[in-house]
Formats: structure tokens, sequence, C-alpha cells
């Protein structure tokens, strides 16, 4: 058996991201893990994004291997499958602008928890843990509401989105084999979430709770400009998955909570 490190897939999907896309790329750069692909798409940024990736590769493509594809694409979850099907590393998380891996040693840590030997087929299907919000000047806000549980299942999404999509770090191999549904414009992440676990689930893959904060998350991405439109998209994609009986009653609940916490 060879013991290496895996290799891993960062992906960034910008387009005119120059004000957040900054604290993302250093994010990067600062990681003390080595074996890094950082995968930027662009969908033909107007603005001075392009400048800051370029700065950024002439920096740092000594110690990572970053590439840049800049095309146009038909929004943000069909750059998403873009980066999924060009990602060369063993694992992929998708990191977009503004959003930060916690620590310096993030990718280090999650790593160290694959048990990783080259050749085998038994590494876990997903690694995941928790996030921090933070404001558009990166500054810590509170952790996510919705914390990750100790299990991941296929109905661990029944009480929302339990784990964050920048969290969410899947085996390459699978992930190729659920591309984004582009049927949803807002919560398609959710939609492929679920669907990574059930896959997992049915080929009896190890799901890995690091324990770890692994994700500083901008407040201020796609799904809250866009709220309602997204729960609409998720009250369907929940009835798809766990029916609409079960789906209406923990709507109810959902209500039922945002008033008491009031």
């Amino acid at each position: 058996m060879t013991y290496m490190q895996p290799l891993f897939t960062i992906a960034t999907v910008t387009y005119n991201a120059e004000a957040t896309l900054g604290r993302t790329l250093q994010s990067v750069a600062a990681q003390d893990y080595v074996r890094i692909e950082h995968l930027i798409i662009d969908g033909c940024s107007t603005d001075h994004t392009l400048s800051l990736v370029q700065r950024y590769v002439e920096e740092n493509q000594a110690r990572h291997n970053i590439r840049l594809i800049c095309e146009p694409d038909s929004g943000l979850y069909d750059a998403m499958n873009k980066a999924l099907l060009s990602a060369s590393g063993d694992y992929i998380v998708f990191l977009n602008a503004g959003d930060r891996l916690h620590d310096i040693d993030t990718i280090s840590a999650i790593a160290g928890q694959t048990g990783w030997v080259k050749g085998e087929h038994r590494h876990p299907a997903i690694l995941y843990g928790d996030t921090h919000l933070v404001d558009g000047d990166g500054n810590f806000l509170r952790r996510r509401r919705l914390t990750p549980p100790e299990k991941l299942t296929p109905r661990t999404f029944l009480d929302g989105m339990r784990v964050c999509h920048q969290s969410f770090y899947v085996r390459t191999d699978i992930a190729k084999q659920e591309l984004y549904d582009l049927r949803y414009r807002y919560s398609a992440d959710f939609d492929w979430c679920i669907r990574i676990i059930r896959r997992a689930t049915r080929r009896r893959i190890r799901i890995v709770n690091t324990g770890l904060v692994l994700t500083d998350y901008l407040n201020e991405g796609l799904t809250t400009r866009n709220h309602r439109a997204s729960l609409w998209e998720r009250f369907r994609i929940m009835a798809h998955y766990y029916g609409w009986p079960a789906t209406v009653v923990r709507h109810f609940w959902f209500i039922i909570r945002a008033v008491v916490k009031r």
C-alpha cells in the first residue's frame, strides 16, 4: 500500500466578485497543506476580478495548482457543474467569493481524517463540519443556526440544510455522478447534498463528521438575497424526497419555532 496525502479541489465560482474575492483567495493561499488544486470558474467578469486572480496565480502557482476557466455560463449552478466535471482532486469543496477556510490548517485537519491510502476505495464519501457566519468585511457574526448533526443521514435535511454547502467535502468520483440540477435557480445545492448523502448511504460508504469549524461563510449569498424563492424551491425539494405530508408538517414546526424565538 502507498500512503500519501489526497488532493483537494477547492472550486471557486466568480462573476464580478472583486469586492469579496480577495479574502477567499488569501484563505486558500494561507493553507499549510500543499496538495490543493484551486479551480476558479469565472463567468467573464467585467470588473477587476480577473486581475485579482492573475495576481493570485503569479504569487501562489508554485505552491498550489491553480486553474482558471473563464467563459460564459448559464448561472451559478451551471458554473459549478463545470467545476465538478473539470476537477482532478480526490475530494472537492465549493468555496465561493467572500467565503473563507476557517483556519490555516483546515485542509490538513480534514485530510488527516480521510485515512487516505492510494488505490483504495474505502475512503469517506463525505467529510463535513460546522460553519461560522461573517459579514461583508469578514467579521464574525455568529455560529450558523442549523448546526451539523452528529450523524448525517438521508433524512437529516428534513430539518433544513443542516450542513452548509461550503463545509461539505465530497469524494470527487462520487460528486461527478451527481451534477447540480439546473431546474433549481437558488437551492440546487440543497438538492445536490441530499443526493450525495443518499448515494453514499446506498453504497455504504462512510460519512465522517470532522467535529471542526471548517468555513467562514459570507452571509450575503445568492440564497440570502432571494430568500422567498429559495424557500419555495427547498419546499419542493423536500416534498420530492420526503413526501408532501412530512414536508408540510415539518414546515408548520418551522413556523412555530420561528414565532417562539421572537
